[in-house]
């Protein structure tokens, strides 16, 4: 286990607030749960997934194994290697326990993925102690009632207490009191930083920009004619922990999306339209089995020079069936790429809906709408009733039978199924609080 508190006295006069923000983060969450399923695996360099690598262990991540990788390239890299099938209802129950966890502590969790979230504990100290006490708690009740190693980091804002748990990982705790701050982060990588990928990192570094404290000492406009305006203000702010962010109480979502990473790709019609298919089919899923329809419809397209581009339309009346959202979709997906003729290639295109409202039921129009070339996006519409319909079923079907059973053949033919529905499911759905 590692545990580090950072507290050098360097002379800074002490922040205003002290670090009372806890980000906690599972450590090789999916993988670790196989090992805690099946005892034998313990200590063995095991993956996650079939023809991909979905997840990895520690052990096999010390051979360079990684989320993403062809199963053939990691059995390269690690012979030794076994592959087990993901028990994706124990993914759920088990990240649910750790957030239960979390709240014994403090109302104000954040939680934003399965198996991570951000907790304040400013108002518990008087309850269980400091902060640093807290997450020695938390942890050794994770580890001791389910299971599970997770690693904490604690600051002063939301950005830094993330760049604290990854330090510590794994299975450690690192805590940064304000005085520390800027001496914790500067020798560190430009690629803790939240939302730096590797595209992103390689940016920085061809132009000699490596570390964090690199990155607070360029000057703003040399940022942002490496990676635009938008990101060099952020990328700017948070390497010197500039982050009002608070923490907020986990709600219900207030939009629907889906994303698929593609590239680089050239963006063709026929891979526009074949990748859109198959996140609205994701999306529309998801809303109706929550009794949801969404009026405003948001295409991001990431190009290759790392700029992203959204794209909204707004209907007249809330939809959730599939082929209404993938033709909708196209509309501020083309706009999106035709704006922008100088990028060649896309690496990325997600799916939104949102001003969402309930959908229990389907209400009819009345004969007297014309058709139109509108019919199809209308809910209520002989044309949009038919889908309606049509959708429902194919809900049943896979209820019963599972996704792959029955779908629209361009979707379900597209070679975009290369990770399994409920380990995208998992990261995607409404997390319940």
């Amino acid at each position: 286990m590692k545990t580090n508190v950072c507290s050098t006295s360097i002379g800074r006069v002490r922040a205003a607030s002290s670090a009372t923000i806890l980000h906690a983060d599972l450590d090789a969450f999916y993988a670790s749960v196989e090992q805690l399923l099946d005892p034998t695996l313990s200590g063995q360099p095991i993956a996650v997934g079939g023809g991909v690598v979905l997840a990895a262990s520690y052990e096999a991540r010390a051979y360079g194994v990684r989320g993403g990788m062809s199963s053939w390239r990691a059995r390269q890299l690690c012979p030794s290697i076994e592959f087990v099938s993901g028990h994706f209802h124990e993914y759920q129950r088990l990240g649910d326990a750790v957030m239960a966890v979390f709240y014994d502590f403090t109302p104000l969790v954040e939680r934003i993925s399965i198996d991570e979230g951000f907790l304040d504990v400013a108002g518990a100290v008087h309850l269980f102690g400091s902060p640093r006490s807290i997450a020695v708690s938390i942890r050794e009740r994770v580890r001791d009632e389910i299971g599970l190693p997770v690693s904490v980091g604690v600051a002063r804002t939301k950005h830094l207490a993330k760049v604290a748990s990854q330090v510590a990982k794994p299975d450690g705790l690192v805590v940064v009191e304000p005085e520390d701050e800027r001496a914790f982060l500067d020798p560190l990588p430009v690629g803790l930083i939240w939302g730096v990928g590797r595209v992103t990192e390689e940016i920085l570094h061809q132009a000699g920009i490596d570390t964090i404290g690199q990155l607070s000492a360029t000057d703003s406009s040399i940022l942002e004619h490496l990676v635009g305006k938008a990101s060099g203000a952020k990328l700017g702010s948070l390497s010197v922990n500039i982050d009002p962010r608070r923490v907020g109480r986990s709600q219900g979502a207030k939009s629907v999306g889906a994303q698929s990473a593609l590239g680089p790709r050239l963006p063709t019609p026929g891979l526009v339209r074949e990748t859109l298919g198959y996140l609205a089919d994701r999306v529309a899923a998801r809303l109706r089995a929550a009794n949801q329809a969404g009026k405003t419809i948001s295409v991001r397209v990431r190009f290759a020079h790392l700029q992203s581009v959204t794209r909204s339309l707004t209907l007249p009346a809330p939809v959730s069936a599939t082929l209404t959202l993938a033709e909708v979709a196209t509309q501020p997906a083309d706009a999106a790429i035709s704006d922008h003729p100088n990028e060649r290639k896309i690496t990325l295109l997600a799916v939104s809906v949102s001003n969402l409202s309930n959908e229990n039921s389907l209400q009819l129009e009345l004969p007297l709408c014309p058709d139109g070339d509108d019919a199809e996006r209308r809910p209520g519409s002989e044309t949009g009733a038919a889908r309606w319909g049509a959708d429902r079923s194919v809900d049943a079907i896979r209820k019963k039978f599972g996704r792959a059973a029955v779908g629209y053949a361009g979707i379900l033919l597209s070679d975009a199924h290369r990770v399994p529905e409920e380990f995208r499911e998992l990261a995607e759905h409404p997390l319940p609080e």
